[in-house]
């Protein structure tokens, strides 16, 4: 996803993208471990995702607080 589409969305919708993203990251590390997994590189684009919106929740915690 593209961080412009994930700052539209609500901090319960980030919040519950942010969960099924890390469900997502570990069914990928198990099917990498078998060896079942296609794409290897779909563990490197999830993460990013992960990262992406911990940061966006992060801006949004910080602009209320007003930076500290």
């Amino acid at each position: 996803m593209k961080a412009s589409e994930l700052r539209k969305l609500t901090e319960e919708e980030l919040k519950d993208k942010l969960l099924e993203l890390k469900k997502k990251l570990m069914q990928l590390r198990f099917q990498n471990e078998i060896g079942a997994l296609g794409k290897p590189s779909e563990i490197r684009e999830t993460k990013r995702d992960i990262a992406r919106i911990l940061t966006i929740l992060k801006e949004r915690e910080l602009s209320k607080t007003g930076g500290k």
